[in-house]
């Protein structure tokens, strides 16, 4: 086989490091990438996953998202099935002993996965392993020389184990063996680079540990944010019942991602999209300066995120359930119509009742709403309105809550807007026009 090709460096460290947490070290990842570079010898890089559960969702995929960087680069992807580890069952996080799974538990979740995984990962360009390869093999002999290359004291330093003597809880001595035992996944498979979310830092440490323990030169760890759930606060998590399930109808992942705050649906577009960060970046400033509704940011992630796990025609028709949905529970059939228009020095404005006004001392761009609101009649002044969409999150637009209250309506292209302001008041329909009509 003739060397492979990559791009340089640099170029591949950016794409990489995008969204990361953490590199461990940097300079040896580098190191390693130009030593690829030079061979045109792929990296051995490798993400293992417990088959607990049969369904994966959106957190699952945020490192699975890095794995299939590194697959974008040229290097070689490994996706470890942790058949033998998942009975015994990681401890990190927990604040109890964790009921081991049976063989059959293990086997039926572990079905599953591989087809959700490759709605992500290039089947043809990944290596599937699974540990019980090597794991189930170990004689006593060899597990009593692999704990010999790790101290008490260090695995009690972990916090999770350090917290549960603390509080006196147990702690089973098979639970101290989970670290090592996949420290030799990263062994057996001579990996280069180990992937992982931040909770399963300490285990990462440890499989580069043994790795030079058995004479390997010891990989370089990459580690990934965790994904916050729908709740905005604790970690996407079935059992938390904030999660999007990657294997949901789209129109329920669709509706689910629309759901989520406007603050945090930056982290979801750099976790869960190929988006680069100056792209990324130059969105959240328009937004912050009112030229882009986050409505119109969010139903474009919502977007791209179910057309990658189905395809564009399902996003689109997920996009149009969700207006269809929005629109028969909300909107009342008799929706007051204004229709507003740049003229001349300022703005002409139109009732549907006939009633018309010509607005001076408002720009013919874009203008903030909160000076809109006085001038519409929903507020007395500017003042009211400000207070009224940051203190009492009394202004939607389009069924989102808007609570920065410098956010502008852009007058330079044609739109329409369902308006909702306070809590007494119907809502209305905003139209904008280029020309008066």
């Amino acid at each position: 086989m003739s060397p492979a090709t990559f791009k340089p460096v640099d170029e591949q460290l950016a794409y990489l490091k995008k969204g990361a947490a953490e590199i461990i070290p940097e300079p040896e990842l580098r190191a390693s990438l130009e030593k690829s570079l030079k061979s045109g010898t792929p990296l051995r890089v490798y993400l293992g996953v417990d088959p607990t559960a049969p369904d994966l969702h959106l957190g699952h995929t945020v490192v699975l998202r890095k794995l299939k960087h590194f697959q974008d680069m040229g290097h070689t992807a490994v996706f470890l099935i942790g058949d033998f580890s998942a009975m015994i069952g990681d401890p990190t996080g927990v604040s109890e002993t964790r009921p081991p799974l049976t063989r059959e538990q293990v086997d039926a979740n572990a079905k599953t996965y591989l087809a959700q995984v490759f709605k992500i990962l290039d089947p043809a360009k990944t290596e599937v392993r699974y540990n019980s390869e090597w794991l189930s093999k170990l004689s006593a002999e060899a597990i009593v020389r692999l704990c010999s290359h790790y101290r008490l004291a260090r695995m009690l330093e972990r916090e999770d184990f350090r917290s549960r003597l603390d509080e006196g809880h147990p702690i089973s001595v098979h639970e101290l063996l989970y670290p090592l035992l996949t420290a030799y996944d990263a062994v057996s498979l001579k990996s280069d680079v180990e992937l992982g979310a931040t909770e399963q830092k300490f285990n990462l440490l440890v499989h580069r540990e043994i790795q030079r323990e058995y004479g390997l030169p010891g990989q370089a760890i990459l580690t990934m944010p965790i994904l916050v759930g729908l709740d905005g606060q604790r970690k996407m998590s079935k059992s938390l019942n904030n999660y999007i399930g990657i294997t949901e109808p789209p129109a329920d992942m669709f509706g689910k991602l629309m759901s989520i705050s406007d603050e945090l649906m930056w982290s979801y577009m750099e976790l869960l999209t190929d988006r680069s960060t100056s792209t990324i970046e130059s969105l959240r400033i328009n937004v912050k300066a009112g030229t882009t509704h986050p409505k119109q940011v969010k139903v474009s992630l919502a977007s791209e995120i179910v057309r990658e796990f189905y395809d564009e025609a399902t996003a689109l028709e997920a996009a149009r359930e969700f207006q269809r949905r929005f629109s028969e529970r909300q909107l009342p059939t008799d929706l007051e119509e204004i229709v507003i228009a740049p003229f001349g020095q300022g703005l002409s404005i139109k009732w549907r009742d006939g009633r018309e006004q010509f607005a001076t001392g408002l720009s013919t761009t874009a203008e903030k709403w909160s000076r809109l609101l006085v001038t519409l009649g929903y507020s007395g002044s500017t003042s009211e309105a400000e207070r009224l969409i940051k203190i009492d999150k009394g202004f939607d637009l389009d069924g989102n809550t808007v609570t920065n209250p410098t956010v502008k309506l852009d007058l330079t292209r044609p739109a329409s807007y369902v308006v909702k302001v306070g809590k007494k008041k119907p809502p209305f329909k905003l139209i904008v026009q280029l020309t008066q009509g």
